[in-house]
């Protein structure tokens, strides 16, 4: 008797936990939509995996498939800088501006 209790409980928690798990939601987002005060105030998500993400595509358009950390990070920051002035702005003409770059998504 005391066995089928644990395997109840054990079914159970399992049960749980397969829900729980399966209950998160799947995000996603259209990146050309995000404006610069979604961008700038966490609304998305945290910018610098934003910034990494935009990095590699618009680096990823050029073919080029190195990434320098340090010019990452401080690009990533003069563009929440500039967004916090441009709350208004899309995040892709932001980045085109702050950043010279002339591809689009």
């Amino acid at each position: 008797m005391r066995e089928s209790l644990l395997t109840t409980k054990f079914l159970l928690f399992l049960f749980a936990l397969f829900f729980t798990v399966a209950a998160e939601a799947q995000v996603v987002v259209d990146v050309s939509k995000i404006t610069c005060d979604q961008f700038a105030t966490y609304k998305i998500d945290n910018p610098k995996n934003i910034a990494i993400w935009l990095d590699g595509y618009y680096h990823g358009t050029r073919g080029d498939m190195k990434v320098d950390i340090q010019t990452l990070s401080a690009d990533a920051k003069k563009l929440e800088y500039y967004c916090v002035s441009n709350p208004n702005l899309p995040l892709i003409q932001a980045v085109k501006t702050v950043l010279g770059i002339s591809a689009s998504p």
